[in-house]
């Protein structure tokens, strides 16, 4: 039954990933996983750390990117199905090792599935040639439903046979395949954070503050609230400062002439 839940979840999610994409990112499906199975502690520990991992991933151009998405629900779900009584460290890094090969091997279901949506194109253009609104709307309904099978058919897999299918389908990929992945998984999340900072650090003093937090952190050792705290008293002083009060002008004071009725002259 709980295999089912998860497989439905997955489906939605995964039609959810090209409409309001609410629900596409590990912090917010991994809770869902853990509700579903009873283990939120774990399910947060994990879709935390998976976070920072893929934090810089995404599809840029033609590329299609590692379906985090996939790779987030099959990992949390069977960690946290094998984890019994193991500490929360090796659960979270359970679900680290499962997450990258699920979803890279998820990527290229992707890429087979939106080359199939690719080919709807021609439909859609004479649809829109005939002005057929109500067959353009009916248009949208096929990648839906393949985008989230995507999700849907790997997630069931896996929960159905377990982590050795995976296993398996490992086991054909060449050594050199297997150490990349390895490697990778090393590198995403220095990768990922960096995207992110080169996104959110436009102005060139802006590094400054990150030179300050990497010495409060490394060479002064403080943990996470102290720099945090810090942090703020930081950032509001730098609004204080960086804020420009609007010039309001004042009025001028200007002489001009007045004539009554009398064809008086008056000096304002």
């Amino acid at each position: 039954m709980t295999t089912l839940i998860l497989t439905v979840v997955a489906f939605f999610i995964g039609i959810d990933d090209i409409s309001t994409k609410l629900f596409r990112r590990p912090l917010l499906i991994a809770p869902i996983v853990g509700f579903i199975l009873g283990d939120m502690q774990a399910a947060l520990a994990i879709g935390a750390t998976l976070e920072i991992m893929w934090m810089g991933v995404g599809n840029v151009g033609a590329y299609m990117a590692p379906d985090i998405i996939t790779g987030t629900l099959i990992s949390t779900s069977l960690a946290i199905i094998s984890r019994g009584s193991g500490s929360l460290s090796d659960t979270v890094a359970t679900a680290v090792a499962l997450a990258v090969p699920t979803a890279l091997l998820s990527q290229q279901l992707l890429v087979l599935i939106e080359t199939v949506n690719v080919s709807l194109n021609s439909w859609a253009h004479k649809l829109a040639d005939n002005a057929d609104v109500k067959g353009t709307r009916w248009l949208n309904y096929p990648p839906a439903i393949l985008t989230g099978l995507a999700r849907a058919l790997p997630t069931f897999l896996a929960l159905q046979f377990g982590s050795e299918a995976i296993q398996k389908a490992l086991e054909v990929l060449p050594t050199f395949i297997i150490d990349g992945l390895g490697v990778a998984g090393k590198i995403i999340p220095a990768v990922g954070i960096a995207l992110l900072m080169l996104s959110m650090i436009k102005k060139a003093e802006l590094w400054l503050f990150l030179i300050l937090g990497f010495v409060l952190a490394a060479y002064l050792e403080l943990a996470i609230l102290p720099i945090t705290l810090i942090a703020l008293v930081v950032a509001y002083l730098y609004d204080l400062g960086t804020r420009t009060t609007p010039q309001v002008a004042s009025p001028e004071v200007s002489t001009f002439d007045v004539e009554d009725d009398d064809d008086e002259v008056y000096d304002l």
